[in-house]
């Protein structure tokens, strides 16, 4: 008999909805909860490598997501100046096995409307506007009361509430975040014919790189790297401003992105900050995952697979497991030390790029693509 037949994910994103359809279809009974209106509302543009399409495929919506986004399996440098010269090209690595793509850009919602769809047909109870605000283990369940007054108990619960998890807070489970000193722009924007697949610019005068990525045949997020700063206070038409000052020396699909933009553009700004949760990631039936237990920074685009990869091993070990107990053990032992890996690497780049440094960029990415080539 299987340890667990109800469960409670926190948190509509990538990683909670993943979570709440692999561990419905072991046949868990399956509560989803989302604070904000919607799961589907929120982000611009994502890069799904290999390890993500693994975990896709098994989620039933990889053939969905390939025909809504963008597969590619090139990668090009371009210097700037007028000419935007390819001074590199080079296949991207299979990190998911030589049937998959290397890599998918998608449009954020798109993808998180695939996994909503998915999760209302396995049978996920989806309610958004709602969050726990208590948690009481009672050592065969959880109680949880929810911030709309109602009331649930579950033999699971799974906080996937992203870095700021609320869940994290009420377990008293403390990160320590960590600067890399980068502000990321990101705009999306139509996409210009030549662009097949991620491109970037190092040597731009104004920022300390620039690139795009398609995410479909009529769009792509463009993403610019700063110095990070306080841009909290600029109106939407000083957002494109500063986008359009940061990249003026960058020419080639740049002129044509730089003259889409205006009003209707969709723009956000982060500062890139990395933490890993001191494991265990649980106190007692309840299991911190994704963002809230640990967030990479951009560098090598592996956070939203860290996640995917999350819950795929969780699902797998609790509905493989007669009780609990072992499988926290084997939880930490195959996610722990990869996802600190991976971070770490993805932390030590932004850093390399913050400071200017000529680091070795190349063998970090080589030791981190073998790493999640292997299967999670």
């Amino acid at each position: 008999m299987s340890a667990v037949t109800s469960a409670l994910v926190v948190g509509g994103g990538l990683t909670g909805t993943a979570s709440a359809i692999l561990l419905a279809e072991a046949g868990v009974v399956v509560d989803l909860v989302e604070v904000q209106p919607s799961v589907t509302a929120l982000g611009s543009g994502i890069t799904l490598q290999g390890n993500s399409l693994r975990v896709l495929r098994r989620l039933g919506v990889l053939e969905e997501c390939l025909a809504q986004g963008y597969p590619f399996d090139k990668m090009r440098i371009r210097s700037a100046g007028p000419s935007a010269e390819i001074t590199t090209s080079m296949d991207n690595l299979h990190f998911g096995g030589p049937d998959l793509p290397s890599t998918i850009g998608m449009y954020r919602p798109d993808l998180a409307g695939i996994l909503l769809r998915r999760a209302q047909e396995v049978g996920v109870n989806v309610r958004t506007c709602t969050s726990p605000v208590s948690l009481e283990d009672t050592g065969d369940g959880v109680d949880v009361t929810f911030s709309d007054g109602s009331a649930g108990r579950y033999g699971l619960a799974v906080a996937a509430d992203g870095f700021r998890s609320a869940v994290r807070n009420l377990l008293g489970l403390e990160i320590t975040q960590r600067q890399t000193g980068l502000g990321i722009w990101r705009v999306f924007a139509p996409r210009p014919t030549e662009v097949t697949g991620a491109e970037l610019f190092y040597d731009g005068s104004a920022c300390i790189y620039a690139g795009y990525t398609p995410t479909s045949h009529g769009w792509l997020y463009a993403h610019i790297t700063e110095d990070a700063q306080d841009r909290s206070t600029l109106t939407h038409a000083e957002q494109i401003e500063v986008i359009k000052q940061l990249t003026h020396d960058l020419h080639g699909p740049w002129d044509e992105i730089r003259a889409s933009l205006g009003e209707s553009s969709q723009v956000n700004y982060t500062c890139a900050t990395t933490h890993v949760l001191p494991p265990p990631w649980n106190k007692g039936r309840t299991v911190v995952i994704g963002d809230a237990a640990h967030i990479a920074p951009p560098t090598i685009a592996q956070g939203a697979a860290m996640g995917l990869e999350d819950a795929s091993v969780l699902a797998q070990l609790v509905s493989a497991a007669e009780n609990l107990e072992p499988v926290w053990h084997d939880f930490m032992r195959r996610r722990c030390n990869r996802a600190r890996t991976v971070i770490d690497g993805s932390h030590q780049i932004g850093v390399w790029l913050k400071n200017r440094e000529q680091g070795d960029i190349p063998g970090v990415v080589r030791e981190i693509a073998t790493l999640v080539s292997q299967p999670e």
